[in-house]
């Protein structure tokens, strides 16, 4: 048996330690059940409770949702427009998102599946240095899809920057 402060008390009868921790104003929650014999702890379970809730809201704080936001495109699509998307392709990956990348087949083009592959290659190459391939260039009816997602080093180098611009923002 453990007291409040974690100091051993020594093997004591589960009737005593009822006793003492009734007396002591705790409750007797069992640590380690399959030991033997069972290690036993007094605490305040309504505190003990109270802390594992702000632990676990802490631990969701800190975690991050990975959306997967979509660019999608035709074959026949002019350089120009593949710069804009790629534009927007490049701020959703340094917000934190995973790209998906999707080509559009129309009547005889679903005879050439290489063009689509070829334009999400010309896409991609702009996209190269922040970003890797995470899923390959796939056929599924009518859409071949690729997913990129931020390379290690680049979110490191976003993360740097957009931190450096809060420091920045809070000495203003």
């Amino acid at each position: 048996m453990l007291d409040a402060d974690s100091k051993q008390i020594g093997i004591v009868p589960i009737s005593e330690a009822l006793n003492i921790a009734k007396d002591q104003g705790y409750d007797l929650a069992e640590i380690s059940p399959n030991v033997d014999p069972p290690v036993c702890k007094l605490l305040d379970w309504g505190k003990y409770l109270y802390e594992q809730d702000k632990q676990a809201a802490k631990n969701r704080k800190k975690q991050r949702n990975v959306e997967v936001k979509q660019v999608r495109m035709g074959l026949k699509i002019g350089q120009h427009d593949i710069e804009v998307k790629q534009r927007a392709a490049l701020k959703f990956l340094e917000a934190g998102n995973k790209v998906k990348i999707t080509a559009r087949f129309k009547g005889r083009e679903m005879a050439r599946p290489d063009l689509g592959e070829a334009v999400m290659m010309r896409f991609f190459e702009n996209l190269s240095e922040v970003a890797a391939i995470e899923q390959r260039p796939s056929m599924s009816g009518r859409d071949m899809s690729m997913v990129v997602g931020m390379t290690k080093q680049a979110s490191a180098k976003v993360k740097k920057l957009s931190d450096s611009k809060e420091e920045d923002n809070a000495k203003d």
